[in-house]
């Protein structure tokens, strides 16, 4: 692999700002310095007896008799090219648990029932608070009345629900009788939701009559009913009312159609668990189907809940007084490990809202945090950046924020500029930044620091966590040297690893375990490198690295170096065709000032061929020439997944006019349409970047928002389109 040029300025840069453990944090952390020496000890000389240990810290019913097994990705013959074996990973075998009744019966029963577990904020302003007690009672009635529908074990649920309060009953009550849940979310359209249906051949759907969004009542259910049309398998939809009589009437099937609260509120609030394997499958989370169709990643109940207990005891500290708050939906893998399953296994008060960061205004989370008294903010790098273009250098004054102890960060790699603002704002340079990397392959934090022990770095998520390992290597194997990008590979197997794909157990060999298979590794699809201090650097997807003239370069580093400049609150850059030099670079950026509503395209444009030149030195100074955009698209937002990454691949289509690809995981479908049109006569224009060629014959494909998307933007041209 080629170095990446300019990497010694952006370590050098991110050394100088490294930030020591708080001392008043590590004088009250949970693990402290022995303690820790102990874990890691225990995890480098055994650790499957290290995860058996983390396990008893859960309610288990029956003992496992087997900790772990594993069969690798082998030749299956001494045939030249012969087939590799589909490669198999268990944990706890023989043991039994419940999911549920670890994440609420056992809190109750340890007389723990009038400690809140939820506090719900609504979009409309709307609010209730939740015990563990009354969590209890509603998982009963809910497990009832999916008995009474006809789900049992192994049968697979689809969840097309916003982030309510009965959004976690159901899916506690579908883990509790031992189906599969599948989370979709609420605001993806009826494709989106058909492919999940029909790829699970699920029996039940779960959805809403409709669902607040800015301050809108969205009707739902006929976007539900246009993605179960005709399905065979589907016997039932269950119906949340939570719009009510601002989206009256609602679409209706009779005999398979039933309101929430009539077979839901009607059951009895009394329902005996039955206990399951450890290796029975807890739920089917989709990919976001970045290049070819979504994968449907199967997580299993025992070692699954294991390692998101765990890992969220240790990497957020997690203390008996904490009101954890992850932002994220509830669809996304974040919020099943650290918004239901983790914090609820610890017996945690947690925050869950509705709605978007801006309504009815911009300072919505500083409301929430300063109302239920949050101490745990845990968030993505696109929202920080939001926060930055709505608030400049500084957070609006009336906010108590005192009570925030520790910050999060997920989703990609954050970038240097965006991890200090949020550490001097919302942590009032006193709580530490866990930025945290991992997959929905791999279930739970895989490198993430050690809040009170970790030496903090701006864009760095440190070490792999205790009890898995990870390391940088290159095309054959091979450690790489500090600053060298390489591929990031877990060397061993995990609890929380994901065991298959849903249907297509090959694929899983092929897209995880066929790279390194002499190794026995999992392949995670992320490029990485080492600093001088063995810290590690994520360089985002392997995919979309950047070929310029033979230098590999870092999507994320370019993208951190264009953040860091006064005018750009975000950025997304992607590799495009170029005639002389293999790749060039485009950079799609989001100003702090937007130069006018967004169908002035020719203003938008104006101010793309503005900030061309001096973005372009910005990149230079900060990484190397080489690194030097071809391209400045100025644009009012960058279209992303649900869990806030970047869709580069799209940026990269828009931009060669290549036919798009797979936009039914886009949280913002509209952003496509309004890069299309901007990108309408934008040139490359100077003769050290050559402009990119259309292919002959080739055409940009129509852009249109999926079937059933909406688009919540407002009428204000400057506002910040997040969701």
């Amino acid at each position: 692999m080629v170095v990446t040029t300019g990497t010694e300025t952006v370590t050098t840069h991110a050394r100088e700002r490294s930030y020591p453990a708080p001392a008043a944090f590590s004088a009250r952390a949970q693990v402290g310095p022995a303690e820790h020496a102990r874990l890691a000890a225990a995890a480098d000389a055994d650790p499957v007896a290290f995860w058996e240990d983390a396990a008893r810290r859960l309610q288990w019913d029956t003992p496992w008799h087997t900790a772990h097994t594993w069969s690798p990705a082998v030749p299956t013959s001494d045939e030249p090219d012969a087939p590799l074996s589909v490669p198999e990973a268990r944990w706890f075998l023989g043991g039994t648990l419940n999911v549920a009744v670890n994440c609420v019966d056992r809190h109750v029963a340890a007389g723990r029932g009038d400690k809140v577990a939820l506090f719900f904020e609504g979009e409309p302003g709307d609010r209730r608070a939740v015990t563990y007690a009354e969590l209890q009672r509603e998982v009963a009635r809910a497990a009832n009345a999916l008995t009474a529908l006809g789900v049992g074990k192994g049968d697979r649920v689809v969840v097309y629900l916003p982030v309510l309060v009965e959004t976690v009953v159901v899916t506690l009550a579908i883990a509790r009788i031992g189906a599969i849940h599948s989370l979709v979310f609420g605001g993806f359209s009826a494709e989106a939701v058909r492919f999940r249906l029909q790829d699970t051949g699920a029996k039940l759907l779960v959805t809403s009559d409709g669902q607040f969004r800015r301050g809108v009542a969205t009707p739902t259910k006929a976007t539900a009913d246009q993605a179960a049309e005709g399905l065979g398998t589907l016997e039932h939809v269950l119906v949340v009312r939570r719009t009510g009589d601002a989206t009256p009437d609602v679409p209706w099937t009779e005999g398979r159609d039933v309101w929430w609260h009539d077979v839901v509120g009607a059951a009895s609030d009394v329902h005996a668990a039955e206990s399951f394997d450890a290796e029975t499958p807890l739920f089917i989370i989709y990919t976001s189907g970045t290049t070819g169709r979504p994968k449907g990643l199967v997580h299993t109940a025992g070692g699954y809940l294991t390692q998101a207990s765990w890992s969220h005891w240790l990497h957020f500290d997690a203390r008996d007084d904490d009101v954890h708050w992850c932002t994220a939906d509830l669809a996304w893998v974040t919020a099943h490990t650290y918004e239901i399953y983790g914090p609820l296994s610890n017996g945690l008060t947690q925050v869950i809202y509705e709605g978007v960061p801006n309504a009815p205004h911009r300072e919505r989370h500083l409301e929430i945090i300063e109302r239920y008294g949050v101490t745990v903010y845990y968030t993505a790098p696109t929202l920080i950046r939001t926060f930055m273009t709505w608030f400049g250098d500084d957070l609006p004054a009336g906010h108590d924020l005192s009570s925030v102890r520790l910050l999060g960060s997920v989703g990609e790699a954050i970038n240097p500029e965006a991890w200090a603002w949020f550490h001097r704002n919302l942590g009032r340079g006193e709580a530490p930044v866990v930025d945290t990397w991992w997959q929905s392959e791999t279930g739970a934090a895989i490198i993430a620091p050690v809040p009170g022990l970790s030496t903090l770095k701006p864009g760095s998520a440190t070490r792999p966590s205790l009890g898995v390992s990870a390391r940088v290597v290159d095309e054959a194997g091979e450690r790489t040297a500090p600053g060298e990008q390489g591929f990031l590979v877990l060397d061993r197997t995990w609890p929380g690893m994901a065991r298959t794909i849903w249907n297509d157990p090959e694929r899983y060999r092929d897209a995880y375990w066929s790279r390194y298979a002499a190794q026995g590794w999992f392949f995670a699809g992320d490029g990485a490198r080492y600093d001088e201090d063995g810290d590690i650097w994520l360089l985002g997807r392997v995919d979309e690295a950047i070929n310029v003239s033979g230098h590999l370069l870092s999507t994320i580093e370019i993208e951190s170096a264009l953040v860091a400049h006064p005018a750009v609150g975000e950025a997304g850059v992607t590799g495009v065709h170029d005639a002389l030099t293999g790749q060039g670079i485009a950079a799609f950026v989001v100003p702090t000032t937007p130069p006018g509503p967004v169908e002035d395209v020719a203003a938008w444009q104006a101010a793309g061929a503005a900030l061309r030149e001096e973005l372009r030195a910005h990149v230079a100074t900060a990484i190397g020439p080489i690194a030097k955009p071809r391209d400045v698209v100025v644009v009012p937002e960058v279209p992303k997944t649900r869990s806030g990454k970047i869709l580069r691949r799209l940026l990269a289509q828009l931009r060669d006019g290549e036919t798009l690809g797979d936009t039914t995981s886009l949280q913002n479908p509209w952003a496509v349409a309004d890069i299309a049109r901007i990108l309408g006569t934008v040139q490359a224009g100077t003769p050290d970047a050559p402009a990119a060629t259309t292919p002959p014959g080739t055409t940009t494909a129509p852009v249109t928002a999926p079937t059933g998307a909406t688009d919540p933007r407002t009428t204000e041209a400057e506002e910040a389109r997040t969701a």
